[in-house]
């Protein structure tokens, strides 16, 4: 079951919250959507069957979906929060290209995550917020839209990798540890995280880490010091320079942004 909320919408683009309350572990019927669009994910975790494969769908992905293509879900985990920009064919094509790139899923980077959390929460629903977020998706979907696909093994090895990280299994702190978890040389766990993700499995690492600091800063955390502890940071000054790198602002303004006004839309 979908609902939906519509956030922002302009000449060229719509942004809807979407809210999917299924639970089941097999193979959806296939959907077909009439229109281009990409959908964030905000929270929660799914699997996506399309042309190019299955990936696992979590908080920092994004997918692709162009009209007329067929698309399955599984929901094993439960239901999830997604964010859906609905985009015009010709600002589609100015920065996706194709209408059918060679891949349909990628990663986003912390910047987007940002602008995705302050359109989301409704504290700055504000139609700089809702372009910023467009704009930063299709630099994204044009980064890796038409990058090759690893091979299957490759992508195999990259999603176990992920879930390591994700999982904070105790081997994902290195890459020669997890390589050697894995079964595979760091040099291919390397290459391949690279080629998949589109970034160093270090950079995947502190990404996940730095959306877990921005969901403490959101809920109000105020002990900085304590919050780099939880999260494996050597110390809050580590802490500060990681969250600055991948997003812009220091964990301090981010508190304040994410809090400037009071809540629209449920989160």
């Amino acid at each position: 079951m979908l609902t939906s909320v519509s956030l922002a919408e302009s000449a060229d683009f719509r942004v809807d919250a979407v809210t999917c309350a299924s639970a089941h572990a097999g193979w959806s019927e296939a959907e077909v959507r009439d229109g281009h669009l990409v959908v964030l994910v905000r929270r929660g975790r799914f699997r996506r069957r399309a042309r190019d494969g299955v990936f696992d769908a979590e908080p920092g992905t994004a997918y692709l979906g162009v009209p007329g293509e067929p698309v399955e879900f599984a929901h094993p985990a439960g239901g999830d929060l997604c964010t859906a920009v609905w985009v015009r064919p010709r600002l589609w094509r100015s920065v996706v290209g194709e209408d059918r790139p060679a891949r349909s899923a990628f990663h986003v980077d912390a910047a987007v995550d940002l602008a995705h959390r302050r359109l989301v929460s409704g504290r700055d629903v504000e139609f700089g917020v809702a372009e910023d977020l467009v704009r930063l998706v299709g630099a994204a979907a044009g980064r890796f839209a038409d990058r090759p696909l690893p091979g299957a093994a490759d992508r195999a090895v990259v999603a176990a990798a992920r879930a390591a990280v994700l999982a904070d299994a105790p081997e994902s702190a290195g890459l020669v540890p997890l390589a050697e978890a894995l079964g595979v040389s760091p040099y291919r766990l390397s290459r391949a995280f690279g080629r998949e993700v589109g970034v160093s499995l270090t950079r995947f690492r502190n990404r996940v880490r730095v959306g877990r600091a921005v969901d403490r800063l959101e809920a109000g955390e105020t002990d900085l010091a304590g919050l780099a502890a939880d999260l494996g940071f050597a110390d809050q000054a580590h802490l500060t320079r990681t969250v600055r790198d991948h997003v812009g602002h220091t964990p301090a303004a981010l508190r304040r942004l994410l809090s400037a006004a009071p809540p629209g839309v449920a989160r």
